[in-house]
């Protein structure tokens, strides 16, 4: 079993930034692939990022790329997404996950809800 809870998001300015990060506890988490999924109203929900733990190899949707980064800290069993120059539409609820890959993951945060007003 893996808990995971999210924490960082809030309302912010298009063109500003924030920080999101997840705490993992359970098993060892370096095992895993962890991800950002994002949800917004009335759309499918997407994967924003992922991260191999075991050797840092990352992938993002093209909608995020250059302006997002995912990072894992091993140790303390964290991981983050930097979010750089938001736009309102990324505006969602963001789930940080876990499992064997982006189309399969098994553990799920509560979420954190990010909004970004134009």
């Amino acid at each position: 079993q893996v808990q995971l809870v999210e924490s960082g998001g809030g309302l912010v300015q298009a063109g500003d930034s924030l920080r999101l990060s997840c705490a993992a506890s359970g098993r060892t988490f370096s095992r895993y692939v962890m991800g950002w999924f994002r949800q917004a109203p009335g759309k499918e929900r997407e994967v924003v990022a992922a991260i191999r733990s075991s050797d840092g190899m990352t992938e993002y949707a093209d909608s995020v790329k250059g302006r997002f980064t995912i990072a894992s800290d091993n140790a303390k069993n964290k991981l983050f997404l930097q979010m750089n120059n938001l736009k309102p539409e990324d505006t969602a609820v963001y789930y940080c996950t876990a499992g064997s890959g982006p189309d399969d993951m098994d553990y799920w945060g509560q979420g954190t809800q990010v909004t970004v007003s134009s």
